[in-house]
């Protein structure tokens, strides 16, 4: 039996008895339901999975119209909030198509593919160190120092604070990608990951500069 049926079955059983033992008990007891995964192949809806890829196929679809794309774009990240489909990203090869997005003519999407990348990262060391394998991070120091819109560039910032929190090698690959008077002004090339303060010192600094180029 699928697992997640073997939860949704252990879910109704325990219910159904609390359900009986209500006219004994003070306080019924009532269990956490199961999950959506569950209900949807109890009943033949779509996957979170599938939701992701669907919204990415609308999102880098030709035929897709801006606004149906900004709503892909915002059904998606609101599925990446969860850290499961977060990592499910790498086996559903959706991590490509979102990077690829942060280099959009449409500043829209430029936008909103750094938000999505940004909730997906963050205290994800697992997406964290993926996205550094892809190369990710040059992409968004580019767009969070140059790119034209402010709204970009602040969605990039985002991101790149979720990316390199926690995670040295994200830390460093992002630091290689800074101008050299964006280096640590103590004199330490590269700041320990695990040191909040001058992570936020750093965030801050390339905030500053974010906002010199309006």
């Amino acid at each position: 039996m699928d697992p997640r049926m073997n939860e949704l079955l252990k879910w109704g059983i325990q219910n159904s008895d609390s359900n009986n033992n209500n006219n004994t008990q003070a306080t019924p007891t009532h269990h956490a339901p199961p999950d959506t995964e569950a209900l949807s192949a109890l009943f033949g809806g779509p996957s979170e999975a599938d939701l992701m890829k669907e919204a990415m196929s609308a999102i880098t679809s030709s035929n897709t119209p801006l606004a149906d794309k900004l709503i892909a774009f915002d059904n998606f990240e609101q599925l990446v909030e969860n850290m499961d489909n977060a990592n499910n990203m790498t086996p559903l090869q959706l991590w490509e198509p979102l990077i690829d997005q942060m280099q959009s003519d449409e500043a829209e999407l430029r936008r909103m593919a750094a938000w999505c990348l940004g909730t997906a990262v963050q205290n994800n060391i697992r997406a964290q160190e993926h996205i550094l394998g892809l190369g990710a991070l040059p992409h968004l120091v580019a767009l969070a120092l140059d790119d034209e819109d402010e709204k970009v560039r602040r969605k990039a910032l985002y991101a790149l604070s979720s990316a390199v929190r926690n995670c040295q090698p994200a830390l460093n690959a992002m630091m290689e990608s800074l101008p050299l008077d964006m280096r640590d002004s103590s004199g330490e090339v590269i700041p320990d990951a695990t040191d909040m303060d001058k992570v936020n010192d750093l965030v801050g600094r390339l905030r500053e500069r974010a906002q010199r180029k309006t």
